[in-house]
């Protein structure tokens, strides 16, 4: 039997080529716009793992040449605890391909599904199959798109997957273990790139096999769009939240939407893997900014653009005011000895003599002591000696993922219970930004290592006492 495309379709372009600022058109680039050898090649962005301190797994792929990352550092937080490997890591920057691999929609049949192993045969031709009834398939072939460049994401460590992401638990925990089952999907999502200015990225569920297919079964959410097409949604769905006023010092949370396999948005189900889908969302598009954030049930992503993460700080900042914080030479209010913050090149391990530590209820910070512990209250209860407030005593730590900053400002805040320290902006957006967790709960998380937040505001002041000379 020859597939035939729907006579009444025809070849359509799904409302994926329909946002602000395309308006459908196909341009096609000429080959001299390919990457030269030896030509700094563009970057569109770079995505991060919030929360990053889940173990990874053995990563043994050299890194590719397209998909770049920095080094990996040997902190607690801005990279994987075993190190990043290859195209599992903490933090990856998406550059132009030296050849466009985009794809595109194009023809849509109509087939019986027992021929439908033999239509998606071809591992050269990207589709979407759309499972109906036991007797009715929906595919949608896909062709090469000439002005876009495409990246994948997902749990597999497949040759397709451009960022292999795992689950990063609450707390900084890990999900290891045979009874420890991902809720990533193996294929959880794909971002194409626009090749020219102004390098436009846009977010669609779902990404391609290695049979270069996607498959949508009979219990998958999927629906017939009033233009004749097909849409659906994954099984935990890729959930995406646009900040208010971009990724800067006045940026406030903005809403969690769901995004399909087309690139439509959607309000939220009524729980993560329902299959009635939400409401369509006309007014937004799946248009990536900076400072989004991408749900993939089980690790949450940070997107940033070149112009946003010029505004961020870098790492030099972040030791300059490591230095400067320690030149200050805070002591502790009752042990007066003198408090510095480790540099991060020593990493997370157990807290040195000059570590300084804080009550996160009230924001003293002292030396470390034995004294004040309130064991009725919880192991990890102590009073502070200055307030007597009780509440958790930790080890303060620089957050060092720059890209997690909104602001270039001075680390006098924490994230409580963890301690992670930043600006007092920073420490405010994340602490009032929800993110996913599980099917239908949210939570505020430190963004430097996951730990959900606690007490009334999620951060504290932190309150120094200068030398005494």
């Amino acid at each position: 039997m020859v597939l035939e495309g729907n006579p009444e379709v025809g070849s359509p372009r799904t409302s994926d080529l329909q946002h602000p600022g395309n308006n459908g058109s196909c341009v096609l680039s000429s080959p001299g716009e390919d990457v030269q050898p030896g030509e700094e090649p563009i970057k569109y962005g770079e995505l991060i793992v919030l929360g990053c301190c889940e173990e990874g797994g053995e990563e043994t792929e050299a890194q590719r040449g397209e998909v770049t990352g920095p080094r990996a550092h040997s902190c607690y937080n801005g990279c994987l605890a075993s190190g990043d490997k290859g195209r599992r890591r903490s933090r990856l920057a998406l550059s132009r391909r030296p050849h466009a691999n985009g794809v595109k929609p194009d023809v849509m049949h109509h087939i019986s599904t027992p021929l439908v192993s033999k239509a998606l045969s071809n591992r050269g031709q990207h589709s979407i199959s759309y499972t109906l009834s036991r007797s009715h398939s929906v595919i949608v072939e896909y062709t090469h798109d000439s002005d876009t460049d495409m990246f994948q994401i997902g749990r597999s460590t497949e040759n397709m997957i451009d960022f292999v992401v795992t689950d990063t638990s609450p707390g900084g925990g890990t999900t290891e273990g045979p009874s420890a089952q991902s809720t990533i999907s193996r294929y959880a999502c794909r971002i194409l790139c626009d090749r020219r200015p102004p390098y436009t990225a846009r977010i669609y569920a779902a990404g391609f096999d290695a049979s270069s297919n996607i498959f949508l079964g009979e219990r998958a959410a999927k629906w017939r769009t009033p233009d004749g097409l097909m849409d659906g949604l994954t099984t935990n769905g890729v959930l995406v939240m646009h900040p208010a006023g971009g990724f800067s010092e006045d940026s406030a949370p903005g809403v969690w939407r769901e995004i399909s396999v087309c690139g439509n948005v959607y309000t939220l189900r009524d729980s993560r893997s329902a299959q009635q889908r939400g409401k369509l969302v006309e007014n937004e598009s799946n248009v990536l900014q900076d400072g989004s954030l991408i749900d993939l049930c089980g690790a949450t992503l940070l997107w940033r653009t070149p112009a946003g993460l010029l505004r961020a700080p870098t790492l030099k900042q972040l030791e300059a005011q490591r230095q400067e914080a320690n030149a200050a030479r805070p002591q502790c209010p009752v042990g007066l000895s003198t408090l510095a913050f480790p540099s991060p090149a020593r990493g997370r391990t157990a807290p040195d003599k000059q570590q300084p530590w804080v009550y996160v209820r009230c924001g003293h910070v002292h030396g470390y002591h034995g004294w004040g512990c309130r064991r009725e209250r919880g192991p990890q209860e102590r009073e502070c000696p200055l307030c007597r407030l009780v509440g958790p005593y930790v080890p303060l730590w620089l957050g060092q993922e720059a890209g997690l900053c909104l602001d270039p400002g001075p680390p006098s805040h924490a994230f409580a219970p963890c301690g992670h320290v930043c600006s007092e902006k920073t420490a405010r957006y994340w602490a009032q930004t929800p993110l996913p967790h599980g099917t239908h709960a949210f939570h505020a998380a430190c963004p430097f290592c996951g730990a959900w937040l606690t007490g009334e505001h999620g951060c504290v002041r932190l309150i120094f006492q200068g030398p005494l000379d």
